[in-house]
């Protein structure tokens, strides 16, 4: 199939009715540059068959905009396959925007983009690299909170270490070190070091993947925004609030005041949910305490430990 056939099938139905904006023909230019890649693109028979026609035994999830399936491909390679869930217009736009994101970076702590299929006027489908072990919130709020043990034990994909042991237990304090700073490489990638600096905006565990080797990866961009306006020295925009509640800093859940330091206030609540093994989304305060959030059970304990 021809680049431009392909732009075509991934664009039409999205189309806007009234016309062709400037903003528009961005867009378009941007998913022409991503169609030009033609060994991004997958058949959707091929995907059919990776995912065992989208069976649920191969189901993982469900992302923003779809269902996310496991599949292995002809080659042997293992994959996640999100597929647009039909009639969603939110999930459409999130589909388009992680496509168009995604496609711009290549780093080690954000999830790899693979490719894509359009079949049809329905069928989309984003097409990832498999990570095993699940997402970081899976994982680290399987079990109530306890200390993890000191020691590494050696690394499965998915699994526990000895066919009965959590694989919270195998989350040791070095890797959760290792987590904390796989994020903070990944976004300061996505802030600085990206071709067009992009603000995450859903930072949180369920969003961060963690590999066979426990390398934390970003996913889920569907509420990402590119933000050139970085580079004109502004330090803010003013934009429609997105994230999950409990990750979102104050000046931007009350004012939309979008920039850099929406992701830097989500990760250090995800900084705190790794330490501390407690979800701030839903806080449930220890006997003896009346903080209504992890945040403010952190600061109530670290006052106590230092006076």
């Amino acid at each position: 199939m021809k680049p431009r056939d392909l732009l075509e099938r991934i664009r039409r139905p999205f189309a806007s009715r009234r016309g062709t904006s400037a903003s528009a023909r961005r867009e378009e230019e941007d998913l022409e540059a991503i169609a030009a890649r033609e060994q991004r693109a997958f058949r959707y028979e091929a995907l059919a068959a990776a995912t065992r026609n989208f069976s649920e035994k191969q189901k993982l999830g469900q992302g923003g905009f779809g269902p996310v399936y496991r599949g292995q491909l002809a080659d042997g390679r293992d994959v996640a396959v999100k597929r647009l869930g039909a009639g969603s217009r939110q999930g459409a736009r999130e589909f388009k925007n992680e496509a168009n994101l995604l496609s711009r970076v290549q780093h080690r702590n954000v999830v790899n983009l693979l490719g894509y299929c359009a079949h049809g006027a329905d069928e989309k489908l984003l097409v990832y690299e498999y990570v095993p072990n699940e997402s970081l919130d899976k994982i680290l709020f399987s079990a109530a909170a306890a200390p993890p043990p000191t020691t590494g034990s050696k690394t499965h994909s998915g699994s526990s270490s000895d066919g009965d042991r959590p694989l919270r237990a195998e989350l040791t304090w070095p890797r959760r070190l290792e987590v904390v700073v796989g994020v903070a490489r990944g976004l300061l990638y996505l802030h600085e070091d990206a071709h067009t600096p992009i603000i995450h905006r859903d930072i949180k565990a369920s969003n961060i993947l963690l590999d066979e080797r426990w390398v934390a990866k970003i996913a889920d961009f569907g509420m990402a925004r590119l933000f050139p306006e970085a580079g004109d020295g502004r330090s803010h925009v003013q934009t429609r609030v997105a994230g999950t509640n409990g990750y979102m800093a104050p000046e931007y859940l009350m004012h939309g005041h979008l920039s850099a330091k929406a992701d830097v206030f989500s990760f250090g609540v995800l900084v705190l949910e790794i330490l501390s093994g407690r979800k701030n989304s839903s806080f449930i305060p220890p006997p003896r305490s009346s903080a209504d959030n992890l945040l403010d059970y952190v600061r109530t304990s670290m006052c106590g430990f230092l006076h």
